[in-house]
């Protein structure tokens, strides 16, 4: 079977964000981690969102990618 593989897009959109480039640059900038927190702690998701981003790299579904990415890009 072939992974498949999603976008920052998508991700935004599965999570019920605006999945806008502009609104992902601005929940990016907004949201910055501290080094040491955890993507899926993180004070700003909903309890489903949370669940969701916990699921994907538990699971290391075809999400776990760009859910990776988010999280980079939340602590830089």
């Amino acid at each position: 079977m072939e992974a498949t593989f999603h976008s920052l897009e998508n991700l935004f959109l599965q999570l019920g964000l605006d999945n806008e480039p502009d609104a992902i640059d601005a929940f990016i900038r907004e949201n910055k981690l501290e080094q040491d927190e955890a993507l899926v702690d993180a004070p700003f998701w909903t309890p489903s969102q949370a669940a969701f981003i916990e699921e994907c790299l538990n699971d290391d579904s075809d999400w776990a990618e760009v859910v990776d990415q988010l999280n980079v890009l939340l602590h830089e």
